[in-house]
């Protein structure tokens, strides 16, 4: 059907021209806002009446004839119809929509997907700490970030998952004394537990039963490797850059599981170290200070993030001498750009809003050719976990969080991407355990997973009859699928591709589960009206090309969402 829709623009766009040059361009079909009013509707009278200064109506009349006049109209169109002012619904022949059939089973996997455009873009998201498990707002991230990738794969862009971390600064400090004292005997509680001894006005020490785990086996001088490192321990609890290596290693491991178990990877991990070991940062406030962006003051260096739109200046250089955390930040971009990324994605916790004027502000200011706007972002809220009608606020392992592995145990790795994935990330989203693993129709997944699973099984049962199996049916004469139900899924299936690149335009995963619900319902409808294995062999292998399209729809979709689309359930 895609096919014929191309057909039908082409042909509404010369007959626009023919009407006022240069009206083509905005040729476009729209979806009725109510289904018996037809497959497509059509403004275009509408709005050329004005400019032509021609009652709209008329226009329509005049519009509709020509049209009906066309190859194109006349091959794949039933009839054409005028509505109110001069709206044209257009209605398929079943014929027309019987080709969406033919395009899904011969592009398979593909279908739906965009020619290779030659570009790339780069995804960064999770981007954890290695200071503790991640927890179910990183799972959140992880869900969002993988499928705005596979979108954007769809739609013909070379894409890089890229993980960056902060392997300094205070939060590992805080890591390493709190493994230190775990290895020296202290636990939460002690005396000496709640601050750093060091530094007072840092936090409090992390209580979760995994620093114990780590002082253990730094004490066993175990080795452990992660995906980007690997470091034996030295075992002396006085060796506090032992610790802190060993200690970053651990974790980084304990994530490279969470991601395993959430069948997830990354292209790259990135260092925050490495922005200062490369010299970027020290590159990056030079710029700024030789383009007269920043200033001195209080003893401290600013940058005049206000004169890009910032509510206030911000500090970049701070009394001590340490840099704020935003000016490793503008450097990682500027590192991005100089990487040939121009199209940057972000995807961070809504309590990272606040950075993103500063960052671009510093992007601006460095002067480098970066366009404003440069990064995009995708900022999401936190997840409330719900288990027994009550709220799960922590885990054992982590001490004050639930963490994403405790999810993907008490459901599995499909709910929780399903589920992660079924609202706008900035909506606010209650994780309920017990429907991620109901088998009922209340479930979204199961009840998307089920209808492929429907299908799976009526296929099977046709081979074991000696039928074939889908490539066979590619060629089948579908001339059979009239009935409404039949009508209404083939029309679903149609909307899959444009779907998908509105998905990927708007960095909107949450379209995918919606589609796939819609989808899976119209197959059930369909299912409960038309029995599939029937004597007649063209009505019957008709109706199988039809599910088995749609089983293919279905497990691209789910695909999308780096959901699995089972065969048996």
């Amino acid at each position: 059907m895609l096919s014929v829709k191309h057909d039908l623009l082409a042909a509404l766009a010369a007959e626009l021209d023919t009407l006022s040059p240069g009206a083509g361009a905005k040729a476009a079909f729209e979806s009725p806002k109510v289904a018996a009013h037809g497959d497509f509707a059509c403004t275009a009278a509408m709005q050329l009446a004005k400019p032509l200064k021609l009652n709209p109506r008329a226009l329509g009349e005049q519009l509709k004839a020509a049209l009906e006049a066309t190859p194109a109209f006349t091959r794949w169109v039933a009839a054409i119809e005028i509505a109110g002012p001069g709206f044209l619904n257009i209605r398929l022949k079943p014929a027309a929509k019987q080709e969406v059939v033919r395009e899904v089973l011969s592009a398979g996997e593909r279908f739906g997907y965009q020619a290779d455009r030659g570009a790339k873009v780069l995804v960064e998201f999770v981007s954890a700490n290695p200071t503790g498990p991640l927890h179910v707002g990183h799972g959140r991230q992880a869900a969002l970030g993988d499928a705005i990738c596979n979108l954007f794969a769809t739609q013909g862009w070379g894409v890089h998952r890229e993980f960056y971390y902060n392997d300094a600064g205070v939060q590992i400090q805080t890591l390493t004394h709190s493994t230190q004292l775990r290895a020296k005997g202290f636990k939460p509680g002690d005396e000496c537990w709640p601050t750093d001894p060091d530094n007072p006005a840092s936090k409090a020490f992390y209580n979760g039963d995994y620093i114990q785990d780590i002082a253990n086996d730094f004490l066993a001088k175990k080795t452990v490797k992660a995906d980007d490192r690997e470091y034996t321990a030295s075992g002396d609890v006085d060796d506090v850059e032992s610790i802190r290596q060993f200690a970053v290693a651990y974790l980084r491991n304990e994530q490279d599981k969470d991601l395993q178990a959430f069948n997830l990877k990354f292209d790259e991990y990135y260092l925050e170290s490495s922005l200062y070991t490369s010299g970027r940062v020290e590159a990056t406030v030079g710029k700024l200070v030789a383009n007269g962006k920043t200033y001195e003051q209080d003893g401290a260096l600013w940058l005049k993030s206000t004169d890009y739109g910032d509510d206030k200046d911000r500090v970049m250089r701070k009394k001590d001498g340490t840099f704020t955390y935003f000016v490793p930040d503008v450097a990682y971009h500027i590192a991005k750009w100089e990487r040939g990324y121009t199209k940057v994605v972000n995807i961070q916790g809504t309590d990272h809003h606040g950075t993103i004027a500063r960052v671009r502000a510093g992007l601006q200011a460095a002067e480098v050719g970066i366009p404003q706007g440069y990064p995009d972002y995708v900022l999401h809220t936190m997840v409330r976990v719900v288990k027994g009608g009550e709220e799960v606020k922590i885990s054992k392992r982590a001490g004050s969080y639930v963490t994403l592995r405790d999810l993907i145990e008490w459901t599995s790795k499909d709910a929780v991407r399903f589920f992660l994935l079924s609202r706008k990330p900035d909506t606010e989203y209650t994780f309920d355990v017990d429907l991620a693993v109901a088998q009922n129709n209340d479930n979204p997944v199961y009840y998307v997973q089920y209808a492929h699973a429907r299908i799976c099984s009526v296929l099977r049962s046709w081979a074991e009859q000696g039928g074939g199996d889908v490539a066979s049916l590619q060629g089948v004469d579908l001339s059979a699928l009239e009935g409404p139900q039949a009508q209404a899924l083939m029309l679903q299936l149609a909307k899959y591709p444009e779907m998908l690149t509105a998905a990927a335009e708007g960095e909107a995963p949450h379209d995918v589960t919606f589609y796939l619900r819609d989808l899976a319902a119209s197959y059930h409808s369909y299912y409960d009206a038309e029995r599939i294995l029937v004597d007649d062999e063209t009505v019957k292998r008709a109706r199988l090309a039809l599910v088995a399209a749609t089983a293919q729809v279905l497990h691209n979709g789910l695909a999308v969402l780096g959901v699995s689309a089972p065969a048996r359930m």
